[in-house]
């Protein structure tokens, strides 16, 4: 079946900030706003509990209540993308693709993403903002262990067929949708899983194009 669009992940896969874990727009956001460490620490209690991912998000964003976004913005803009991936987006959207954002990562960033890459959509985890400042509250939209359901959903929506989709990941929590789409392509793998479960593994984005042409 003809793949008739592609969704991205985000964090780690269009775009990658140094020096957080995972290279997610989580980590940046942390930093940015000042209580990095106290992000670390919530991520090694919450590690290796997907199923305890909502709850980890509302105590990341309740850390944020009363910092202003600009504050954040400042820091985390532009998004640090992979190589290559303005010129593959460019040449996907020739090809005549849907292209979209499925990411347990953070809307603020996707967003962004969203608009300067010229994709269609994206479906993110949104931090709550009022009066310029986070609220402390956030809404999830793409929890660690649901991200399969999203990307049904969204084909739904669409009015595609799961088997119409490509999908690029690059972290474990990737894998149930790589395996499940028509063309699950693994972007610099971050475990060996997550190359095992996609048709094709790529560490450049530009190669992407040829990869479905191919598929």
């Amino acid at each position: 079946m003809k793949v008739r669009a592609v969704f991205f992940d985000l964090d780690g896969t269009l775009v990658r900030y140094e020096g957080v874990a995972y290279e997610s727009s989580w980590g940046a956001i942390g930093l940015a706003a000042g209580v990095g460490h106290l992000w670390d620490e919530l991520l090694q209690r919450y590690r290796g509990q997907p199923d305890r991912y909502p709850e980890w998000v509302r105590e990341n964003a309740r850390l944020l209540r009363g910092i202003p976004v600009a504050k954040v913005t400042e820091r985390i803009f532009p998004p640090p993308y992979a190589p290559g991936v303005r010129e593959a987006v460019e040449e996907l959207r020739r090809m005549g693709l849907v292209l979209g954002i499925v990411s347990s990562g953070v809307s603020l960033v996707a967003a962004r993403v969203q608009r300067e890459l010229g994709l269609d959509f994206s479906v993110a985890n949104e931090l709550l903002v009022e009066d310029g400042r986070f609220t402390g509250e956030a809404v999830v939209r793409v929890a660690l262990g649901n991200k399969l359901s999203v990307v049904e959903e969204k084909a739904r929506e669409l009015g595609f067929g799961l088997k119409e989709i490509a999908f690029v990941g690059d972290h474990v929590n990737d894998v149930p949708v790589l395996s499940a789409v028509g063309v699950g392509i693994a972007y610099a793998p971050k475990d060996p899983a997550v190359a095992a479960a996609a048709r094709f593994v790529t560490h450049d984005f530009r190669e992407i194009p040829g990869l479905l042409r191919r598929s």
